[in-house]
């Protein structure tokens, strides 16, 4: 399992071709939670590229199950704040635990700033539901921590029931068919074009890099 404080993932070239956020509001054969939702709408926000390839995941899907995208952009402030907290929870859990170790299980479950897939508009947090909005069992709550749930947020856990696998592995067939890649400790996380994809894919540098959101609002004008 590589996980986002891998060197192999900071070691990936970065490059940015420019494609531009889109607000996912505005597209309404896809499904968005608020439950993330901020002041300036970034959670809505994705590259053009990871829209389209969530509209084929949504077209791949059975009929009456739908994509519930619950978060794509997110500054690097607030990256950082949620790398902070859950390292600070982390070390209060384990106080003797060293600086490596920490920093290392701190990544099964928020990006360290600098390789963080979400602040490229390249990665997305979702789940499926029905029609109807009624989330389906995936096996955890979307955000479990691995502390929280023994690991089960996972994507391949052993310790789920057979109908959260059978979920998830539609999600995967879906997302994975449209040209995402998925953080295996974190089942709803999937990306396109930034480094952890790269490295995944092979690719010899990533599509996006780090995007200012007030920034390319202001390029739109």
């Amino acid at each position: 399992m590589i996980l986002l404080s891998d060197p192999r993932v900071a070691a990936v070239p970065s490059a940015d071709d420019g494609d531009p956020l889109v607000d996912l509001r505005e597209f309404p054969e896809l499904r968005l939670d608020g439950r993330a939702a901020d002041d300036t709408g970034a959670y809505a926000r994705l590259r053009s590229g990871v829209a389209d390839r969530l509209l084929a995941a949504q077209r791949a899907l059975p009929a009456g199950v739908r994509l519930l995208v619950i978060e794509g952009y997110r500054p690097y402030r607030a990256q950082l704040s949620i790398f902070t907290g859950y390292r600070d929870e982390l070390r209060r859990r384990h106080p003797d635990w060293p600086a490596q170790l920490l920093h290392r299980e701190t990544s099964k479950f928020v990006s360290p700033v600098e390789v963080a897939p979400h602040t490229t508009g390249g990665a997305v947090d979702l789940t499926l539901c029905t029609a109807d909005g009624v989330e389906l069992d995936l096996g955890t709550a979307v955000d479990a921590t691995p502390e929280d749930s023994a690991d089960a947020c996972f994507t391949a856990a052993p310790a789920i029931g057979a109908t959260a696998r059978r979920h998830r592995q539609l999600l995967a067939d879906a997302l994975g068919g449209a040209g995402l890649v998925n953080y295996p400790t974190e089942w709803w996380h999937w990306s396109y074009g930034d480094r952890y994809w790269a490295l995944m894919t092979g690719a010899p540098h990533t599509r996006y890099g780090p995007v200012d959101l007030a920034v390319a609002a202001t390029a739109e004008r």
